[in-house]
């Protein structure tokens, strides 16, 4: 009698994951969970052109936190994470609500939003006078992108800015 039981518990707990991930499977996108819509990569943008989207920040909990390129998240640096641009790229942020911009370099993947491009450090969201919403519309225009073979493609941003080696 124990056997069966547990033979009808083991069908009933297969033919439940069964019509669960059948269900999953038929679901539209949208309602799935962000993790699911994340999952896949994004292939790298190594043009240099110009994206438009929304810009959020660092919270404090990732401060210190080992980043992409394997340096600690400093809240106090131009840095920024991009799910797209190759880790190394320097960019100008613009916030297309006031028009202040800021020189970043690509240390991080992320934002997992959708709609949001690019993270930047707390420092960089305080010169985009960004902090108070933590979310502001932005352009990003790529300076200087790595390419695969070692060189460097100047972006549409190199035009208008003076590339310094400083930060």
């Amino acid at each position: 009698m124990k056997n069966a039981n547990k033979n009808r518990s083991a069908a009933l707990v297969a033919l439940l994951c069964f019509i669960s991930a059948n269900i999953w499977a038929g679901e539209p996108e949208q309602a799935r969970s962000p993790a699911a819509k994340t999952a896949k990569k994004p292939a790298l943008d190594r043009s240099g052109q110009p994206r438009t989207g929304k810009a959020s920040y660092y919270g404090k909990e990732f401060f210190g936190r080992k980043m992409a390129d394997g340096t600690p998240m400093n809240p106090n640096a131009n840095i920024a994470a991009s799910r797209t641009l190759p880790l190394g790229t320097k960019a100008e942020v613009t916030n297309l609500q006031n028009g202040k911009s800021e020189v970043v370099e690509i240390r991080d993947r992320g934002p997992y939003i959708d709609g949001r491009i690019v993270d930047v450090s707390p420092k960089v969201a305080e010169k985009l006078d960004m902090k108070e919403d933590g979310v502001a519309p932005v352009v990003v225009t790529p300076i200087e992108v790595p390419q695969p073979d070692g060189s460097t493609l100047l972006g549409a941003g190199a035009s208008t800015m003076e590339i310094s080696s400083g930060e």
